[in-house]
């Protein structure tokens, strides 16, 4: 029987696009599926407006805001190449802690991290963020145990990711972390994600969370 399941990815001007795109589209996918029908993706705003603009000068919906009373399964943080001003929005700061004690899992790509560990709901726990960035996230936040040179890191209901193209991997790995692993590779080769990257790269990542 399909568990439906709310995923929710926070959006912001110049966020990074592929970080917003790449988990929508995964799950997005498979909410086609039987074994996840009625689940839906969430994009939540910062700000109480209609719209975002990406650092690629996208235009980017939103669906409902971090002013809204929602319930998350998943609570999604991508990128951009600033969050400084995010840091300081205790409203943003609170929505993260309070759907991390909620949801089944939280994460992020790329520099989406330092928000995750800003909220401190990333200490004491493993995590990676852009590739180059890490030492930077853990002489920032040494409660961290960071990882380096590895593009997914799943610990404790956590996925962070390297972020751009690397955000897809992580969304599959976290769709087999919410179905199966079968399930995960349906949709791997739905999207034809073999020409980025081969299945026996991405299903090694994939393990159940401690």
């Amino acid at each position: 029987m399909a568990t439906a399941k709310t995923i929710g990815i926070i959006i912001f001007d110049e966020v990074l696009t592929s970080e917003v795109i790449a988990p929508a589209e995964v799950f997005g996918a498979a909410s086609h599926q039987d074994w996840f029908v009625g689940s839906k993706v969430l994009l939540i705003g910062v700000e109480q407006k209609e719209s975002i603009v990406s650092a690629e000068g996208i235009t980017i919906g939103v669906d409902c805001t971090i002013y809204d009373d929602i319930s998350l399964d998943v609570l999604l943080v991508p990128g951009a190449m600033d969050m400084e001003a995010l840091f300081s929005n205790e409203k943003l700061n609170d929505f993260i802690r309070t759907h991390e004690a909620q949801a089944d899992w939280v994460g992020s790509n790329c520099s989406g991290a330092f928000l995750l560990a800003n909220s401190g709901v990333l200490d004491g726990k493993k995590a990676t963020t852009w590739f180059g960035g890490e030492t930077s996230l853990q002489d920032q936040y040494p409660q961290i145990e960071v990882v380096h040179d590895q593009p997914v890191v799943l610990d404790n209901r956590r996925v962070t990711s390297n972020g751009g193209i690397v955000s897809y991997q992580a969304a599959i790995v976290l769709l087999a972390q919410l179905t199966t692993l079968d399930h995960a590779k349906g949709i791997y080769d739905t999207l034809t994600m073999g020409r980025m990257d081969e299945w026996e790269t991405i299903a090694s990542s994939v393990r159940i969370s401690e």
